[in-house]
């Protein structure tokens, strides 16, 4: 075509403009500056196209976004957290919780045969943000319906061929054109896997030119071949190997583009998202070079007027009921569990997603759609369908490892069942070999909101150098005794069948019945009735009864800056058979409340005070609060207390105050100042003395590192009332 650029508008012409997108990872930002120059210049923009970021920037601005809107939008997002597809931890439920913070590594391993997935990311969250985004154009089937014709280009996975889509629900369609291989896992529309388009077609100036436009401006963000100093990673590489073919038919689709843009951003890498300002600059500021061509365009065009959204996004949507289609194996309770939705009710955004992105993460699901549709008469009011695609992956191995002060290393294999013998049951087996032979086995029904049945049995050991003082109230101690501290052999084997439920979204409730064997022993002072030199000093059976409740809304478990939590346990003794004859029936009561909170962005403090004491019998010792040491995984009555050592104070009655002054000096990065007080001992309150003094007190700061295998903590202690300090040092999470 030819142009002449200082033409004026003449009465009967209104050229018709296209514009293609190209895509390119985070380069595809470029799009955005582009598009404000477009608008700048005053040219309507008639049809649009695109492929992978270019179609989801595409289709948010055919839907009626202005650039302006969408620089907002795209440079206040954290694409991290939405590649990762991490799931806020209040958002969590219990059951994953604990999941996330115990396992560093998870494996599908069905048919014993270990396998990888697909992508980094299931583009769960791009899926929850493009589906609030496009809420507006929610029952557009038809692109052509668009406040601007739209058409963009996906990558048939099977059939190695391309898919031009110009209908269908458009979040799902976007977030398949955008699926680039090995960051993104494949999206199923319609039993088709479909992958990142510009695998076939990374620049569909064919798909627009017939759409009707005279005119193209096409936006070329893709890679250039790079040398191999610059191919750094495996994804780098497959991007090269992808470029190949794009590169190639470039050519001849730069010579059907009357004003071809193609910004300098070679600087910059497809997952370069914490460098979205400059990119979207340079976008605007490679459009600005045709900036006089662009002007020209505009005035071949009749007059429009400007782009005002006929669109108002709310913090929260009423949901009066919820269909779920495609589940077989799970009931309907548990996947509302999971989303942690009642109906009707008015939910926000930000709970409806963290709902759905919970769901993902338990790793049942292949897929999760959803849309909103409006309810008949009733005006702002939506019924939320799901289609939910199950995953044929039954068995999971995982893995961890860990270093404390009390158990030493450990490394932890796991294995994972789900429906072995109903319908949301998950059976997991945890083996933890090192320095201490461990194991925990957990079979649980998970029924959401409604009552869940569980049974779980747990066995571990340790070995350590203890004080006297924590035998000398089970057993005399001899006056003339030469040691200051005697090996301790410490096993405990606990069964429990329990029932638990939640409760407006972040509470937990269970009651059950319990079997303990707590045995220990030590082999450095006396002989048995066989001449074996050692001293039992516990080996006997306990059966309880016992309910807690929880209640966590910590944004991290290990370096919380927002969010409250709480836990209470009551336990009741009533029978016992073993060593400890003398057994009569007692309760133990316990508590602990801590609250975080964020000063600045890098600044924040989490406070906590607990407490616990025992009704009724003192005579049985076994159970009773011990104090001292810090980041090993909690065990009986065992309670961290800086500046001393682990099993170092005892009593069966304690309150303790702590407070963490954590300073996120790099990210991932803490140094933490901490300060705790406790009174311990036996029956404080009845006698008062809790009030009297305070007993016991630590100072402690050190370093913690959040990495991928759990936090890594390295703290130096000191007990003034002691004279003493002491080194802690925790490494992984903690099991």
């Amino acid at each position: 075509m030819s142009l002449s650029w200082g033409q004026e508008t003449s009465l009967d012409e209104d050229l018709k403009v296209g514009v293609v997108l190209s895509g390119g990872g985070a380069k595809g930002l470029a799009h955005i500056g582009v598009l404000k120059e477009i608008e700048d210049a005053g040219i309507r923009v008639d049809y649009i196209g695109g492929t992978s970021m270019g179609a989801i920037i595409g289709a948010l601005y055919a839907s009626g976004y202005s650039a302006k809107q969408l620089d907002s939008i795209f440079t206040s997002l954290d694409f991290e957290t939405l590649i990762r597809d991490e799931v806020p931890r209040s958002a969590k439920t219990f059951f994953e919780k604990e999941d996330s913070e115990r396992y560093a590594l998870t494996f599908p391993f069905d048919g014993f045969k270990i396998r990888f997935p697909s992508g980094i990311s299931k583009g769960q969250n791009i899926y929850n943000l493009l589906s609030r985004l496009l809420m507006h154009v929610k029952d557009v089937n038809d692109f052509n319906e668009l406040p601007i014709p739209f058409v963009c280009v996906a990558t048939d996975v099977e059939r190695g061929k391309p898919r031009i889509f110009r209908n269908g629900y458009l979040p799902r369609v976007i977030s398949a054109s955008g699926a680039l291989p090995t960051l993104f896992s494949p999206v199923t529309i319609n039993d088709t896997i479909y992958v990142d388009g510009g695998v076939v077609n990374n620049y569909p100036v064919d798909e627009v030119k017939a759409m009707g436009a005279d005119l193209i401006i096409g936006v070329d963000v893709q890679d250039t071949l790079r040398s191999r100093d610059k191919l750094q990673s495996a994804l780098d590489v497959l991007v090269q190997i992808n470029n190949y073919r794009t590169i190639e038919g470039m050519g001849a689709k730069r010579k059907k583009t009357d004003v071809y843009i193609n910004p300098k951003i070679d600087e910059f890498t497809v997952v370069s998202f914490d460098e979205g300002r400059q990119i979207i600059a340079s976008g605007a500021k490679g459009a600005n070079l045709r900036a006089e061509e662009l002007r020209a365009i505009a005035n071949r065009q009749q007059p429009t007027e400007g782009r005002t959204p006929p669109f108002q996004h709310k913090a929260s949507i009423q949901i009066e009921d919820v269909a779920i289609n495609g589940i077989q194996n799970y009931t309907r309770s548990y996947i509302l569990g999971k989303l942690k939705l009642k109906t009707p009710s008015e939910v926000s955004y930000v709970d409806f997603n963290e709902g759905v992105n919970n769901l993902s993460a338990t790793g049942n699901f292949s897929g999760i759609d959803y849309r909103f549709v409006n309810v008949p008469e009733k005006p702002e009011v939506y019924d939320a369908v799901f289609s939910i695609r199950e995953s044929d992956s039954r068995t999971s191995v995982r893995l961890a490892a860990h270093y404390d002060n009390l158990y030493k290393s450990a490394a932890l294999l796991n294995l994972t069942h789900k429906r072995l013998l109903t319908n949301n049951d998950v059976v997991s087996l945890d083996l933890m070999v090192g320095d201490n032979l461990r194991y925990n086995l957990n079979y649980y029904i998970d029924k959401g909101f409604y009552w869940s049945i569980g049974v779980n049995s747990k066995f571990l050991y340790f070995d350590k150098n203890i004080g006297l003082e924590f035998i000398g109230s089970i057993i005399p101690v001899p006056q003339d005794i030469q040691l200051n501290k005697i090996g301790l052999e410490y096993e405990d084997l606990t069964n429990q069948l329990y029932i638990q439920t939640l409760f407006r979204r972040a509470y937990q409730f269970g009651i059950g019945g319990e079997h303990k064997y707590l045995r220990y022993l030590s082999e450095t002072i006396g002989v048995d009735e066989n001449g074996n030199p050692r001293t039992f000093f516990e080996n006997t059976n306990y059966f309880s009864v016992y309910g807690y409740l929880l209640f966590d809304t910590l944004d991290d478990k290990f370096f919380p800056s927002k969010g409250w939590n709480f836990s209470g346990d009551f336990h009741g003794y009533i029978f016992a058979e073993g060593l400890n004859e003398d057994f009569e029936p007692f309760s133990i009561a316990k508590a602990k409340m801590g609250y975080a909170h964020s000063f600045t962005s890098y600044l924040s403090a989490y406070t906590s005070i607990e407490g616990g004491f025992k009704i009724g019998d003192t005579s049985t010792r076994s159970l009773d609060f011990t104090l001292g040491g810090y980041g090993y995984t909690p065990t009986n009555n065992f309670v961290y207390l800086y500046g001393y050592d682990a099993l170092s104070i005892r009593g069966d009655t304690y309150l303790k105050a702590n407070m963490d002054i954590d300073f996120e000096f790099a990210r991932k990065n803490h140094f933490v100042l901490s300060a705790n007080i406790a009174n311990v001992g036996d029956d404080l309150f009845g006698k008062g003395d809790w009030l009297d003094r305070i007993q016991h007190y630590g100072v402690a700061f050190g370093y913690g590192l959040e990495t991928f295998l759990g936090p890594m903590e390295v703290k130096y202690a000191y007990a003034p009332d002691l004279g003493e300090d002491i080194w802690y040092v925790s490494a992984g999470f903690r099991f």
